[in-house]
């Protein structure tokens, strides 16, 4: 199991402290969400601090990108850090372009989808992608309440991964906890992101090795 660490969450004003913190940790991944008050609700960090943030992070930089018109900003983000870098399928008018964008700049390519967009949207990009992101919450903000129906999400993606014959892994965010997460690992996801579970203790390193410990 992977565990990408959502910065979303993170304390803002002691950004590096954060990031090392999960550099001395179990965790795999930084989990970082773009956002541009257009596509979703919130804006968040951008380039800069991300390339900031890369100066110091020990491990891979998971960039989520719930933007329109990524494709505009894929060597940005390839020149700034990213090694992971997801789109969102519903804002991606030619995604097979995109997603060999990405990978012609060097980055592992990810598919975002929204928790209403149906698995099915994905069966002619899955064989071409390296993960696939489902939304448990409706993007935007963090410690939103997981939504249910995301269990019987991954079992369907899980079929279609096995289907299209697609070496994709599958990562989910929003709402994940040890309940949660241990449920999401039984039903097929590869990847978990968590933020508030994390930051919001008093002992995040702690609550990352409880994660860790999951099995799927």
């Amino acid at each position: 199991m992977i565990l990408s660490v959502s910065m979303l969450s993170a304390d803002f004003c002691n950004l590096q402290r954060e990031i090392e913190m999960v550099n001395a940790s179990e965790a795999d991944w930084l989990h970082l969400d773009i956002m541009d008050g257009v596509f979703v609700p919130n804006i968040t960090i951008g380039m800069p601090v991300v390339q900031q943030m890369k100066k110091h992070a020990h491990k891979p930089l998971d960039v989520h990108l719930m933007i329109v018109n990524p494709e505009k900003y894929i060597t940005a983000f390839a020149k700034a850090g990213a090694d992971y870098l997801t789109v969102h399928a519903e804002v991606c008018h030619h995604l097979h372009r995109t997603v060999y964008a990405i990978k012609d700049e060097g980055m592992k390519a990810g598919v975002c989808i929204n928790p209403h967009t149906p698995v099915q949207a994905l069966e002619e990009i899955i064989a071409d992608t390296d993960l696939i992101l489902i939304m448990s919450v409706n993007p935007g903000f963090g410690g939103q309440k997981f939504i249910q129906s995301t269990y019987k999400k991954i079992e369907k993606l899980k079929n279609l991964v096995v289907q299209k014959n697609s070496k994709a892994l599958i990562e989910v965010d929003g709402g994940v906890n040890l309940e949660t997460g241990d449920a999401l690992l039984k039903h097929g996801a590869d990847i978990l992101v968590a933020g508030n579970f994390i930051f919001n203790s008093t002992n995040p390193s702690h609550k990352i090795s409880q994660l860790k410990k999951l099995t799927n």
